[in-house]
């Protein structure tokens, strides 16, 4: 096996978290006078990080879009996290590797402890070493930051041997600024397009295929 350390993305790889995150945004957005009702822009709120989100979708400057995380989370937090399911086959995938003698981690652009909060309402914290994401005071957002910090934690030496899984742009550009590979995900929020321009090696279209593809590269 060539990647035993393996990075998993959270929203759009492990998780269907789409209907929380675009309800929590369009719940933002109207809060700021913005127009909500297009499914294609709440879409891409799915994945990065949100203070991008709100300056690169709806216009808003750098201070009006940490206001508007903090009116997110309004929603999001009581209710929008739970908005979500895990994608049929995410559990044997984790099974499959975590027999293999892979050590997983999860590194994720989400709230640290929101991601913690779901991993283990649906019962996926037993398969992650680590589960690492960005802060409450909006700091360690980008995801090259996020899975620069796992690799720290993890006490990770041989970058050769680590695989990031991400279904969005972000997760493969924040795997290559750490010098790591990406593996994107098609069953997520982004698309092959997508992924291939960003620089991802491997593609999957189910996680069943994603854990072959891992156990066999």
């Amino acid at each position: 096996m060539k990647y035993d350390v393996i990075l998993f993305d959270l929203d759009g790889t492990l998780t269907d978290s789409g209907p929380g995150i675009m309800n929590a945004a369009a719940y933002a957005m109207e809060r700021f006078g913005l127009p909500c009702g297009d499914a294609a822009l709440l879409r891409k709120f799915v994945g990065p990080p949100l203070r991008d989100s709100f300056q690169d979708f709806c216009g808003l400057g750098p201070e009006q879009a940490v206001e508007a995380i903090g009116v997110f989370r309004e929603y999001y937090e009581p209710r929008g996290v739970f908005e979500n399911s895990v994608y049929s086959g995410v559990p044997e995938m984790l099974g499959t590797l975590r027999a293999a003698g892979a050590r997983l981690a999860v590194a994720t652009s989400k709230l640290e402890s929101t991601a913690l909060r779901v991993l283990e309402h649906f019962d996926l914290t037993k398969y992650f070493e680590l589960a690492a994401g960005s802060l409450a005071d909006n700091t360690r957002t980008r995801k090259a930051e996020v899975v620069a910090y796992t690799l720290s934690k993890l006490g990770v030496t041989d970058k050769s041997r680590v695989l990031m899984v991400g279904d969005r742009e972000h997760d493969v550009i924040g795997a290559r600024e750490n010098g790591l590979a990406c593996l994107g995900v098609l069953y997520g929020y982004g698309s092959r397009g997508e992924l291939e321009a960003a620089g991802a090696a491997l593609f999957a279209e189910t996680p069943q295929q994603a854990a072959e593809i891992i156990l066999t590269a």
